[in-house]
């Protein structure tokens, strides 16, 4: 069995949320002893990622010197955090590997992902990141080219565009990396954007992949049996907030379906995480399941979190 793991980017920090350099350390080694045991039961793990509070300190540090230095593009930002938590992440795999004796070599890639540039996202960009500023410090990010909204009260907010990830660029790669008997860490955060011109020359671009849907592109590449995918809850929830509030635990994919067209699912939450997680297993994958971190064996090896099957 082949098992594509996703992990939130929440799942590199504490629980406070903190992202201190010892707080990414001591998440990816709990992180990482899950997937220890998975393949000490012979099961083969694709490992990405989230990069949203990792990706926030860095627009944070660029907003801070942008008076002295140019911002790193969002681009660049992608890649510097997946190299460094795929080192991160290779530290803790290896310990863990370790302790249980099992010998894998593992591989960090820093990966590329297809975009349309035509995506209209591009033209009319919705997706928020970062923080609030003040008007007068979202100008000098202004003049270097961003787009920054009055949000009102709270300030100014920049927005990219999230356009829809259409090919893992370097996919070859980490599939060679996977029969080579590497256990693979690829694609954080959705992936680098990049769009190819009509000469077929590739470039960066300023612009976020949602992880999630990133996630189903790489398990369907590798040739994934299973897409998990780890968050801070261990199932999705229907009628989340009300009394009527209960855990989604086996279901259909036209079940799911379903309860996400009823709107159970928030945009900036869930939603995304059940989008893809439907997607995989429309496009022939054998099953999905959204847990929590500490869920992610018994996901695999018997029955825990929201499982979706096909019909």
């Amino acid at each position: 069995m082949r098992v594509l793991l996703a992990l939130g980017g929440n799942a590199m920090t504490n629980a406070e949320g903190r992202a201190r350099p010892e707080d990414q350390i001591a998440a990816a080694q709990v992180a990482m002893r899950s997937v220890a045991e998975l393949l000490a039961h012979d099961v083969d793990v694709v490992i990405t990622h989230g990069n949203g509070p990792q990706v926030g300190n860095l627009l944070v540090k660029n907003e801070l010197a942008a008076g002295v230095v140019p911002p790193v593009p969002l681009d660049w930002c992608g890649a510097q955090t997946q190299a460094t938590l795929g080192s991160v992440l290779m530290d803790a795999l290896d310990d863990a590997l370790l302790e249980h004796g099992v010998l894998r070599r593992t591989a960090a890639l820093v990966t590329r992902t297809l975009v349309d540039p035509d995506d209209p996202g591009f033209t009319t960009p919705t997706k928020p990141i970062g923080r609030y500023l003040p008007a007068e410090e979202a100008q000098v990010l202004v003049e270097h080219g961003e787009t920054w909204e009055d949000r009102g009260e709270k300030g100014w907010r920049r927005v990219v565009a999230s356009p829809e990830p259409l090919e893992i660029i370097d996919a070859p790669a980490v599939q060679a990396l996977v029969e080579a008997g590497f256990v693979v860490v690829a694609n954080g955060g959705g992936g680098i954007p990049h769009v190819r011109d009509g000469e077929g020359r590739l470039r960066g671009v300023e612009a976020v992949i949602d992880k999630d849907l990133g996630a189903d592109l790489l398990a369907r590449s590798v040739g994934a049996d299973v897409l998990v995918i780890a968050t801070d809850v261990p199932h999705a929830v229907v009628a989340w907030g009300t009394p009527e509030a209960r855990d989604v635990e086996t279901v259909t994919l036209e079940e799911m379906r379903a309860l996400a067209a009823e709107g159970h699912f928030a945009s900036g939450s869930m939603g995304p995480k059940v989008d893809a997680a439907c997607r995989f297993v429309e496009r022939g994958g054998a099953r999905s399941v959204i847990t929590s971190l500490d869920h992610i064996v018994d996901a695999v090896t018997s029955n825990a979190g929201t499982t979706i099957l096909p019909g």
